[in-house]
C-alpha cells in the first residue's frame, strides 16, 4: 500500500496498515526502498551501521585463520614444544588448545544473551570487544603453554559475545526488505578475517623471530580497537528500547535509521508494528508466570531462567528447533572436514609445501566469493532455496570425493587427473557453502524469535554452532584418519539430511518483518490470541490517536 506523507502524526495513523498473514512486506505496505542488494544504496546509513558492527565477524574469522599456519611455524614450535608433532601427546595438546576457542565462545555465547536483554545490543558488543581485546593481548604476550590456552580461552569468549550480539543487533535495526543482504555482512567478514589471516600468517611465517607468531596475534588487536571506539555512535536497536518501555526513543532511533522523520508513514507504521508486538508477548509472559512479576530480586533471577525455558515451550520451541538445527548442520555438512583433509590431499599429490599453503589460501578465497553472491541472493531468491540448493550440491561433491579418495587415494602421484579433479570438487563445495549453508544459518536465528526471548533465542542457536564446532573437531581427524573415503560418505549423508529437514521444517523469512514470525510460525493458534493481539494493536492506534487529538 503507498502512503504520503501529510506532514503530522494525525494524517497517517488511519492508514497504519496491519499484517496478519506470513506474506512478504511488500505486498501490503509501501516500502524504504528496493529489496535486496539495490536495496543498500537507498539505506545508505543502516547499511553502514550494520557492516560496522559486523566488524565482530572479522576478529572472530581472523582468530580462528591465525592459528592453521602458527601450529605449523618452526618459531612458535620452539617456544611451545608440547605442540610439535615429535612431542609425546602432541595431538591431544593441539587439540585441546584449538578446542580452548571453542569452548571459550560457547561460554561467551550463553553469556551474551541474558547480557545483550541488561545493558543492550550496542554496549554488550562493547563488552565483547574488551574481553577480545585481553584475549589477544595475552596472546601475544604468551610465554609457555598455559598462558596461552588461558589466552585462548578469553579470547573465545570475546568471540562467542560478538558472534551472538552482531548478527542479533543487525536483524533488529534492518527494514525487512534487505534484512537478508545485511545479515551477510556476518558470514562475509568472518571468511573476510580467515582469508586476511591466513595470508598475513603466510607472509609473517618468513620472519625469523617469535614476532612471526606474535605480530598476527597483535593485529587482530588493531580492528577490535576500532570497533569499540565507533560502536558508542552506532544508534541503540529500536526494538531493544520498546522492550525497555522507552516508545518514543525508539521512535527517534528508527527514524534515524531509516532517515526519515518520525512522521514518516513508513517509520510510524514499522513503531507500531514493533510497540504491539512488545506489548503481546509482554501479555502472554505475565499469563505464564503471573508469580514473578513482583519487581524483587529473587523473581528476577527466577524469570530469568523462566524466559530461557519458554523458548522450549508453545510458542517458541519451533523456532528454536530451527535455529539450533540449522547451526548444527552447518557444521556436520562436513566444512571442517574439507579444510582439515585439503592439506593432506594436497600433500599426496606431490605438491610442495609452499604450494599447500596456496591452494588452503585458495579454498579460502573461493568461500569467500561463494559469501559474496548470497549478499544479492539472500533476500533475491530467498533463504529455502539457498539452503536446498546447497544441500544438494555439497552432497554431489562430497559423493564425487569420497568415490575418488576411495578409488584413488593409495597413490594419487599416479591419478594425478582424479586428484585434480577432487580438489575441483573441493572448490565446488566451498563455493555452494559460502552461497548458502554459511551465511544462512548466522541469519536467520536473528530473524525468527520474538522481541522479548530474541537475545536468548540466540545465544542458544549461537551455542549450538559452537558447541557442534568443537565436536567437529573432535571427531573429524580420527574419521578422515581412520576411515579414509568413509568421512565423506558421512558427511554426504547429513548433507541429504539436512536438504530434507530445510524441506519440511524450515520456514521463508525473506521480506517478512520481525514482527511477522508469530505468523511466518503459525504460532499464533487460536483465535483467542489473534484477538488478543488485534485488541493491543487498535489500544496502541487508539492511544496515538488521542494525542494526536482525534476523535
Amino acid at each position: 500500500m503507498a502512503v504520503k506523507p501529510q506532514g503530522d502524526d494525525a494524517a497517517p495513523i488511519a492508514q497504519v496498515t496491519v499484517i496478519h498473514d506470513d506474506g512478504a512486506v511488500w505486498e501490503h505496505r509501501e516500502t524504504y526502498g528496493p529489496p535486496g542488494f539495490r536495496g543498500l544504496f537507498t539505506s545508505q546509513y543502516v547499511a553502514f551501521c550494520a557492516a560496522f558492527s559486523a566488524m565482530g565477524g572479522i576478529l572472530f574469522g581472523y582468530d580462528q585463520g591465525v592459528i592453521s599456519i602458527i601450529l605449523t611455524e618452526q618459531q612458535f614450535l620452539s617456544r611451545f614444544p608440547r605442540v610439535s608433532e615429535h612431542a609425546s601427546g602432541a595431538g591431544f595438546w593441539k587439540g585441546f588448545l584449538t578446542a580452548m576457542i571453542e569452548l571459550g565462545a560457547l561460554i561467551g555465547a550463553l553469556n551474551q544473551g541474558w547480557i545483550a536483554d541488561k545493558i543492550s545490543r550496542k554496549y554488550s558488543i562493547m563488552v565483547a570487544v574488551c574481553v577480545f581485546i585481553v584475549g589477544s593481548a595475552l596472546q601475544t604476550g604468551s610465554v609457555d603453554y598455559a598462558m596461552l590456552v588461558v589466552a585462548r580461552l578469553i579470547g573465545g569468549m570475546g568471540i562467542g559475545m560478538l558472534s551472538m550480539v552482531a548478527p542479533l543487533y543487525i536483524s533488529e535495526i534492518s527494514p525487512p526488505e534487505i534484512r537478508g543482504a545485511l545479515l551477510v555482512l556476518e558470514e562475509f567478514s568472518i571468511v573476510s578475517g580467515i582469508v586476511i589471516a591466513y595470508w598475513i600468517t603466510y607472509g609473517t611465517r618468513y620472519m625469523h623471530t617469535e614476532w612471526a607468531w606474535r605480530l598476527p596475534f597483535l593485529l587482530q588487536v588493531i580492528p577490535a580497537l576500532v570497533l569499540a571506539s565507533g560502536v558508542l555512535f552506532l544508534p541503540f536497536s529500536p526494538r531493544w528500547l520498546a522492550a525497555q518501555g522507552r516508545d518514543q526513543e525508539a521512535l527517534r532511533n528508527l527514524a534515524k535509521l531509516r532517515q526519515l522523520d518520525t512522521s514518516d508513514p513508513r517509520v510510524l507504521q514499522e513503531w507500531y508494528d514493533i510497540r504491539a508486538e512488545v506489548a503481546f508477548h509482554r501479555e502472554v509472559s505475565k499469563e505464564r508466570h503471573p508469580h514473578l512479576q513482583d519487581r524483587t530480586i529473587t523473581s528476577r533471577i527466577k524469570l530469568e531462567f523462566a524466559s530461557w525455558m519458554d523458548c522450549f515451550r508453545r510458542g517458541c520451541w519451533r523456532r528454536t528447533h530451527v535455529g539450533v538445527g540449522l547451526m548444527f548442520f552447518q557444521q556436520f555438512v562436513g566444512i571442517n572436514a574439507l579444510i582439515y583433509y585439503s592439506p593432506t590431499l594436497f600433500q599426496t599429490m606431490g605438491l610442495s609445501y609452499s604450494m599447500q599453503l596456496v591452494m588452503s589460501g585458495v579454498l579460502n578465497v573461493t568461500q569467500l566469493i561463494g559469501v559474496s553472491t548470497s549478499l544479492y541472493t539472500m533476500d533475491r531468491f530467498g533463504r529455502r532455496p539457498l539452503l536446498l540448493w546447497g544441500s544438494l550440491f555439497m552432497t554431489i561433491s562430497h559423493v564425487i570425493i569420497a568415490v575418488l579418495v576411495g578409488k584413488f587415494s593409495h597413490n594419487w602421484p599416479a591419478h594425478r587427473s582424479e586428484g585434480w579433479t577432487s580438489v575441483a570438487f573441493l572448490l565446488v563445495y566451498m563455493l555452494a557453502f559460502g552461497a548458502s549453508w554459511g551465511p544462512v544459518p548466522w541469519a536467520m536465528p536473528s530473524e525468527i524469535f520474538p522481541s522479548s526471548l530474541r537475545a536468548k533465542g540466540v545465544a542458544l542457536s549461537t551455542c549450538s554452532n559452537w558447541l557442534n564446532n568443537f565436536i567437529i573437531g573432535l571427531i573429524t581427524p580420527p574419521l578422515v584418519q581412520n576411515t579414509g573415503f568413509g568421512a565423506y560418505v558421512f558427511f554426504a549423508a547429513f548433507c541429504l539430511i539436512s536438504l530434507v529437514w530445510t524441506f519440511f521444517f524450515v520456514p521463508e523469512t525473506n521480506g517478512r518483518t520481525l514482527e511477522q514470525m508469530d505468523h511466518v510460525f503459525k504460532d499464533i493458534s487460536s483465535e483467542e490470541e489473534e484477538l488478543r493481539r488485534q485488541r493491543i494493536e487498535g489500544e496502541i492506534l487508539a492511544e496515538k490517536s488521542a494525542e494526536a487529538g482525534m476523535p
